[in-house]
């Protein structure tokens, strides 16, 4: 499997503040590692020339894009409908509640249309990810 066959692309709702979307990015990035296959990650680590050990990084493309609120929800009802595709998603709620008993109490209280969504991470094929995401911009501070 090379560099291209596979694809990690973070997308945060435009309206979220800086300090909110890397804490949504770091959270969802730590879940996508957890709950996504084995071949996502290169070597273990890495040793420099001294000696000292690096830990190794996903060996797919991982980038950070921007869209509008309602089109982020959108676009994780999509991913979520292809099986072939890993979806991470942060609702509102996570921001909301303090401990994982609040936020699945909060979570499990609510319709899938009434969650407000601050970002996503969907990792998969290449071209899939990309017939869901292609369009949209990188995300950068403005």
């Amino acid at each position: 499997m090379n560099y291209e066959d596979k694809k990690i692309v973070g997308i945060i709702a435009s309206n979220v503040e800086p300090s909110v979307a890397l804490n949504v990015i770091g959270h969802l990035s730590i879940s996508i590692g957890k709950y996504s296959d084995n071949e996502i990650m290169g070597k273990t680590t890495i040793s420099d020339k001294s000696g000292i050990e690096h830990l190794g990084i996903s060996k797919f493309p991982f980038i950070v894009t921007k869209v509008k609120a309602g089109k982020l929800k959108t676009t994780i009802d999509i991913a979520k409908r292809n099986p072939n595709l890993l979806v991470a998603d942060y609702p509102k709620d996570m921001l909301d509640t303090r401990t994982d008993d609040e936020l699945v109490s909060s979570i499990n209280g609510k319709e899938n249309d009434k969650l407000e969504y601050l970002g996503a991470i969907i990792y998969g094929d290449t071209k899939q990810v990309d017939e869901i995401t292609g369009k949209f911009q990188l995300w950068r501070l403005d």
